[in-house]
């Protein structure tokens, strides 16, 4: 578990890591390149490492060099792959593609269970057999064999992510013209896209969310490419400097323009911005929290990863807020913990919250966390309370925020691991 002593006053500066989301599909996408790569910016986080712990048992060989990650798929292999870390993360799901493309068969576990939705992989499993590929199970193991057909296909995303980014993995090297209709935006998905451009692939964006992808013979080794930063967790800061710091902190990396539509909602509850330089981002801290409402939607809209984060902030405004969860199910859960520290709200439907006021966050207690963001969430929850609050499931931090303590520690917080 992890305890921290709140009201400690934070100052400084963090610098954002890369994107786990960007990360990953990356990575899966390098295997197509079958030969050597280098990434840069890339997170050492308990997804991304068990992701190349399941490569190196199919003789994908890679070496870390602070950041930088030397990436070699050349001896390639559908064989011995490492069932019980495939059902540890759901990325596993997006093996598919890059096996299937060199191989032509592949039979792997259902990957491992997401727990805001229940999100079935029947969908991405649609999207293979559609471009032809066939699939059956065989108890809790996925069968898939056969080839891609050539010619034009068009498919619908549905504006989800992982559809849109398997999608692009699936089609880049299928003979024919592939025409992606609803795709995601999000600057994961772009920052996927650049990377297999600058591997010399034709992909085209379109303004209507249609990307079309046209078929190259192969695809550009031996170079060097950027993750990009996460945006969500410039994010998840600046709602802690609005609440925690002493006067202002600094995001180095903080994605901007990728912000663009949470700081108007930071701006609207009355939370001081400024934009420095060199992609730098103040948030100073906030004294009068007026109430807002938000309601969550697909990017460029309110992000669902960070409706929870800013619910800790909406707890200090001077009135009540709502919150509209759209597109899960699960993730208003976490006010549950919350209600441990004497948090004041009243959950609707699966979908909607009131948070009333006024919320003095105090007593020291244990709380758990329901998924990657509710942890985020807790933790700024701790950060304000009085007194020792203690956490478990702490897995979930080394899943998706690199360094997270010592970047907290370095601040001024009082925290550490038990």
């Amino acid at each position: 578990m992890l305890m921290v002593k709140g009201q400690k006053e934070l100052s400084g500066s963090v610098k954002i890591s890369g994107s786990k989301n960007a990360a990953l599909p990356i990575l899966w996408a390098a295997l197509l390149i079958n030969w050597r790569v280098t990434l840069n910016k890339v997170p050492k986080i308990g997804d991304v490492i068990t992701f190349l712990d399941i490569l190196e048992w199919i003789w994908v060989k890679y070496e870390w060099e602070w950041s930088t990650l030397h990436f070699d798929s050349t001896k390639i292999t559908n064989e011995n792959l490492n069932f019980e870390k495939i059902k540890k993360i759901r990325s596993s799901i997006f093996l598919l593609s890059p096996l299937l493309h060199f191989f032509g068969n592949i039979k792997i576990p259902f990957p491992g269970w997401c727990s805001i939705w229940a999100r079935p992989i029947d969908a991405h499993l649609n999207w293979l057999e559609a471009i032809w590929y066939k699939s059956t199970f065989d108890e809790d193991d996925i069968i898939l064999w056969w080839k891609l057909e050539t010619g034009e296909k068009v498919l619908n995303a549905s504006f989800w992510v992982s559809s849109t980014e398997n999608l692009i993995v699936a089609n880049v090297l299928r003979d024919g013209r592939t025409i992606i209709r609803n795709a995601a935006t999000e600057p994961h998905v772009m920052n996927l896209i650049d990377f297999l451009r600058k591997a010399w692939a034709d992909i085209k964006i379109r303004y209507n969310h249609e990307i079309i992808i046209t078929w190259v013979y192969g695809l550009k080794s031996n170079f060097s490419f950027d993750i990009v930063a996460d945006y969500i967790e410039s994010w998840t800061y600046m709602v802690i400097w609005a609440l925690a710091s002493k006067e202002y902190i600094d995001i180095i990396d903080a994605r901007i323009d990728d912000l663009y539509t949470y700081i108007e909602k930071l701006k609207e509850a009355w939370v001081k911005v400024k934009d420095m330089w060199n992609d730098t981002l103040r948030v100073y801290k906030a004294e009068n929290i007026k109430p807002v409402n938000i309601q969550t939607n697909i990017f460029p809209a309110f992000p669902t990863d960070l409706q929870s984060p800013f619910a800790i902030l909406l707890t200090q405004a001077q009135w009540e807020s709502k919150i509209h969860e759209v597109l899960f199910e699960w993730r208003l859960n976490f006010l549950i913990e919350l209600e441990k520290m004497w948090t004041k709200y009243t959950v609707l439907n699966p979908h909607e919250a009131i948070i009333h006021w006024p919320n003095n966050l105090k007593w020291g207690a244990t709380v758990t966390s329901w998924d990657l963001r509710a942890w985020a969430a807790v933790v700024i929850a701790w950060l304000m309370a009085k007194w020792t609050t203690k956490i478990t499931n702490i897995e979930y931090i080394y899943r998706w925020y690199e360094d997270f303590v010592n970047k907290l520690q370095s601040l001024g917080a009082d925290i550490v691991e038990e």
